[in-house]
């Protein structure tokens, strides 16, 4: 489905955590939303690799809260004491990025709550294929909320595009980093979900990830010039990453078994 937009009605709270200074915002559909600003950190490339991360996990058939596009007015800064909130919501006025507000959850601890082996594995696959940095035992960017695990926070994946340094070339790399995965001790089917977790993703399904991200995120930063062409060089990335042999896949299968 494609991602909702929703209007931003009132600011509630900054959650002072992470470069992107998210903060809780209520908005028109009655929903409770953790808002990822546009004008914050690293701008609208976090929202980019948010949105993309995001459409490729629902497609995985992950857990992670519903992500919706929110229209943010400049007006909201009026009523707003602090000057920094005041200035980054006015750096942010239109289209920004939101999760689903989780009330009462709380963050993963691998040593109170260890997920079966298919999920962890799947997981794991998913945060190699994306180039995912932040999801170790200090950053677990995990929560769990009704008995289950759910995914957050994914501004930190595909990292290419923040040089844009041949995106193809770099789409065969394994992804080293994946040994520090706080889900790698229980990820014990990373070959054997590969394939299916692969045929998840045809070329089509990546296509219409992309033409859910809006042309103003895709302006701004380094990069191709236009919208369209940005748009098919993330498909070019990721459909060569998914391409087999996945040197992702093996490396963190390869990890796995380094760590045990």
């Amino acid at each position: 489905m494609p991602l909702r937009t929703v209007i931003a009605t009132r600011y509630v709270t900054p959650l002072r955590e992470g470069g992107s200074l998210p903060a809780i915002v209520e908005a028109d559909d009655a929903g409770t939303w953790v808002l990822k600003f546009r004008g914050a950190g690293q701008g609208a490339k976090v929202l980019v690799a948010e949105a993309i991360a995001g459409g490729l996990a629902r497609a995985c058939g992950l857990p992670l809260p519903e992500i919706v596009r929110v229209e943010l007015d400049a007006e909201l800064a009026r009523t707003e004491p602090d000057p920094e909130i005041q200035d980054l919501i006015r750096a942010s006025a239109g289209l920004n990025l939101a999760l689903d507000y989780l009330p009462g959850a709380v963050t993963f601890d691998p040593v109170a709550w260890q997920p079966e082996a298919g999920l962890a594995s799947r997981i794991v696959w998913f945060d190699a294929l994306v180039g995912n940095v932040d999801r170790t035992p200090r950053n677990t960017n995990m929560m769990v909320w009704h008995r289950r695990l759910w995914l957050i926070d994914h501004g930190a994946t595909l990292v290419f595009h923040h040089g844009w340094d041949d995106p193809v070339e770099q789409a065969t790399r394994p992804f080293a980093a994946i040994r520090d995965h706080v889900l790698l001790p229980f990820a014990t089917m990373i070959d054997a979900v590969d394939a299916d977790m692969a045929a998840r993703l045809p070329r089509a399904t990546l296509e219409q990830i992309l033409d859910d991200v809006p042309d103003v995120w895709l302006r701004e930063g380094a990069g191709p010039a236009e919208p369209e062409e940005r748009r098919r060089a993330y498909v070019e990335h990721l459909a060569r990453r998914l391409a087999a042999p996945r040197a992702f896949a093996e490396e963190a299968a390869r990890a796995h078994r380094a760590a045990v």
